[in-house]
């Protein structure tokens, strides 16, 4: 889906920079994670192994539920034959040779289609121009560097719409995995390893993913959006985000609040005493479009709940109840929504 006119419009008047609301308000919101729908060229690859697959499954559930249903009807307790024991057949070397041999030759088969489909999506040569991207999981939320631009977000990957994106995973803690089924199949993180993965989406939208390995008690709020964009309102997103984020004098008392307590130990925010590495980077953090790795959108209101006591919003959460008063809470709360 294109940009609309009016989006294009604004653009081309003001020298083709979008706002990150912009960038992001004409994109569809994909909210089904079917791998039945590839929208991208791995997720595809997967697609068509899998219809086999399922073609294979198919045919076999019928083929023995249809014999089932048979040996029921033929061999059916008729009157008068309760206690008649059917002809038995002993030591069938047709019999034993079709349910071994045939079994080897399907999962022969499938292994086959399997290694060539994991080897395809391996082997690609990435571009030496291609999007790339380091993605960190943690308990529970997504780290996300983009190296050759120089900075970092979370939770939210941006990326450009018919080109290949590579991502190298890795995890901070324990095990976790990368699965955005429209875009590609699912990928460990794993500490102190480095895997790869790539996509090469058809088609702008927001795509929905998950952590797809129990990695603990928030392992199903341990969301990410993959919003995939057009050329120019990708680079119009990266120009955005190498900025700092805009100081708005209206709230000083937010800024000043947010520095004095320990929010800036575990926090980044460029311009500012936040140099913390343990939690989400918060530079531009009004730039997304959700908080908490996808629990709650991002809001006033779902943010001074955040703020209030974050196991309301997520129990087991690792952002601990910073004791915030009433009017801590609101200037903190205006403050971050000002950092787009």
């Amino acid at each position: 889906m294109q940009l609309s006119f009016l989006g294009v419009a604004i653009a081309f008047f003001s020298g083709g920079h979008l706002s990150a609301a912009q960038q992001t308000s004409d994109l569809p919101l994909r909210s089904f994670q079917n791998i039945f729908d590839p929208l991208s060229t791995p997720a595809k690859m997967i697609h068509e192994s899998s219809l086999l697959v399922l073609i294979v499954s198919a045919v076999i559930f019928v083929v023995v539920s249809g014999l089932m249903a048979y040996a029921i009807w033929k061999f059916r307790a008729r009157p008068g034959q309760d206690d008649k024991e059917p002809a038995q057949v002993y030591g069938s070397i047709q019999i034993e040779m079709a349910w071994a041999v045939i079994p080897i030759i399907i999962t022969v088969l499938l292994i086959l289609v399997t290694a060539r489909s994991i080897g395809e999506i391996q082997n690609v040569e990435i571009p030496e121009d291609a999007e790339r991207i380091r993605l960190v999981g943690h308990q529970w939320w997504w780290e996300v560097h983009y190296p050759e631009h120089g900075f970092v977000t979370a939770n939210e990957i941006h990326v450009p719409v018919d080109e290949i994106t590579h991502f190298e995973l890795q995890s901070a803690d324990v095990i976790h995995s990368f699965w955005v089924p429209q875009l590609a199949g699912k990928t460990d993180c794993i500490p102190n390893r480095t895997n790869e993965t790539w996509i090469e989406p058809f088609e702008t939208g927001i795509y929905l993913g998950n952590c797809a390995e129990y990695c603990g008690t928030q392992h199903a709020g341990m969301r990410l959006r993959v919003i995939v964009q057009s050329r120019e309102a990708y680079d119009a997103w990266v120009a955005n985000q190498k900025k700092p984020a805009v100081e708005d004098p209206t709230v000083a008392a937010g800024k000043l609040a947010f520095e004095k307590t320990s929010c800036v130990n575990c926090h980044r925010m460029d311009g500012t005493l936040a140099k913390g590495v343990f939690g989400p980077d918060l530079t531009h953090l009004a730039s997304r479009q959700t908080i908490a790795a996808g629990e709650a959108p991002l809001n006033p209101e779902s943010l001074r709940e955040w703020l209030r006591d974050p196991q309301t919003m997520k129990p087991g959460a690792l952002m601990p109840d910073m004791k915030l008063t009433p009017q801590e809470v609101n200037d903190i709360a205006d403050y971050l929504m000002t950092l787009k």
